[in-house]
C-alpha cells in the first residue's frame, strides 16, 4: 500500500529554496550585496543624517564615561564620524563597514572591515542590526511553525522544516521559544528569529574591555511582537516590494527585550536619552525673534531638527540598548 494514511499529514520534502536568512545575507552581505555597493544614504534616513545633534549626545557620553575613543559600527559612508570629528576632534575615531573607506572622509578616521579585538571607548551601532540576516518561521495552515525560505528574484515563498525539527539548530528553536513563541499561533502568523543578532551584538560587546556600547535601532518588546513579523525595503527613498535580490535594503525590526537580556543591557527611548543630553526639540523665545532675528532662524532650526530626533512615533520612539563596561 502506498501513500499517507488517512489522519497523518504529509511532511513536504526539503524546499530547494534558500531560507530567508541564507537569501538575505547574499542580498546585502554578498560579493555584489547591496551595502557594498550602495551608500545607505541614498536610499534611506537615519539619526546621524538628520542633525549633528545625534553625534552631540554620543560625544558627549563617550567623554562623560572618561573615554577618548569612538568606534561605529555599521559605518555607512561615515556620516556619523565625520560629525563626530567635527565636534571634538580630540577623539580617537573608527568605523567598521564592509564597503572600502570613503572618498573625502576625514584622515583622523580609522576605517576597517572586521571588528576591533577589543575596544576601550564607546561603541555604537545606529540602526545596524536590523540589517543583520536571521530566520523568518510562519506557522502554517495545521499550526506547526516552518522555517520560511523564498526566491529572491521572484519572491515566491515556500515554507520548509518545522521549528522542532532535528535539522533546525537548538539555538533558534531556543530563542522563539522564550522570546517570540508560537504556539496556538494562527496560521500566518510570522516570527522573526533573533539570535542571530543577539549573538553578534554580544560578540561586539564583548569586545568592549572599558567603556560603553551602545545599539541603537527600531524595536518591538514581547508585548508589542508584530502578528505578520516586520520585514520591510527601502530603496531611492521611499519603500518597496520585499525583496531579497541586492538592489534594496532588507530590514526587520529588533527583539529589543532579547537582545538587551543577551547583554546584561539597559533599555531606552531615544527621546529619552537625547533629553538627558540636552536635545529638546523646544521652540525658542518668541522674543529673540524682535531683537536677534539671525540667532531666532538659527536655534529654530535647530529645535526643529532636534524634535525630528526626538518625536514620538518617529525618530524618538527608536530603542537605545545600553551596556556598560569597566
Amino acid at each position: 500500500m502506498s501513500g499517507t494514511p488517512l489522519g497523518i499529514p504529509a511532511v513536504p520534502p526539503p524546499t530547494v529554496l534558500p531560507t530567508w536568512k541564507r537569501a538575505w545575507d547574499a542580498a546585502l552581505y554578498g560579493p555584489d550585496g547591496f551595502f557594498r555597493q550602495q551608500a545607505p544614504a541614498a536610499h534611506f534616513r537615519t539619526s546621524a543624517h538628520v542633525s549633528p545633534l545625534f553625534a552631540a549626545a554620543l560625544v558627549g557620553m563617550t567623554r562623560e564615561a572618561g573615554l577618548d575613543t569612538l568606534v561605529d559600527i555599521g559605518a555607512g559612508r561615515g556620516e556619523l564620524l565625520a560629525a563626530v570629528h567635527a565636534l571634538d576632534p580630540a577623539l580617537d575615531l573608527l568605523g567598521v563597514e564592509v564597503a572600502p573607506r570613503p572618498a573625502g572622509l576625514h584622515p583622523a578616521v580609522a576605517w576597517t572591515s572586521a571588528l576591533p579585538e577589543s575596544v576601550e571607548g564607546l561603541v555604537v551601532a545606529n540602526e545596524w542590526l536590523d540589517d543583520l540576516p536571521c530566520h523568518v518561521v510562519e506557522v502554517d495552515g495545521e499550526g506547526t511553525p516552518r522555517v520560511v525560505h523564498i526566491d529572491a528574484r521572484s519572491g515566491r515563498e515556500e515554507l520548509g522544516r518545522p521549528l522542532d525539527h532535528p535539522s533546525v539548530p537548538g539555538s533558534l528553536v531556543a530563542w522563539a521559544e522564550r522570546w517570540w513563541p508560537l504556539d496556538g499561533a494562527a496560521p500566518g502568523t510570522r516570527a522573526e528569529v533573533g539570535s542571530t543578532r543577539d549573538a553578534a551584538w554580544a560578540d561586539v560587546v564583548g569586545r568592549v574591555t572599558r567603556g560603553v556600547a551602545v545599539a541603537v535601532d527600531y524595536g518591538h518588546t514581547r508585548e508589542t511582537r508584530p502578528l505578520l513579523g516586520s520585514l520591510r525595503s527601502y530603496r531611492d527613498g521611499r519603500e518597496v516590494e520585499v525583496l531579497p535580490d541586492g538592489s534594496r535594503d532588507v530590514t526587520a525590526h529588533v527583539a529589543v527585550d532579547a537582545l538587551a537580556h543577551r547583554v546584561g543591557g539597559t533599555l531606552h527611548r531615544q527621546r529619552q536619552v537625547l533629553r538627558e543630553h540636552g536635545v529638546t526639540g523646544s521652540r525658542p523665545d518668541a522674543a529673540l525673534a524682535r531683537t536677534e532675528p539671525g540667532a531666532y532662524a538659527a536655534a529654530l532650526a535647530t529645535a526643529t531638527r532636534a524634535a525630528g530626533l526626538t518625536a514620538e512615533g518617529g525618530l524618538g520612539d527608536f530603542w537605545w540598548v545600553v551596556s556598560r563596561r569597566s
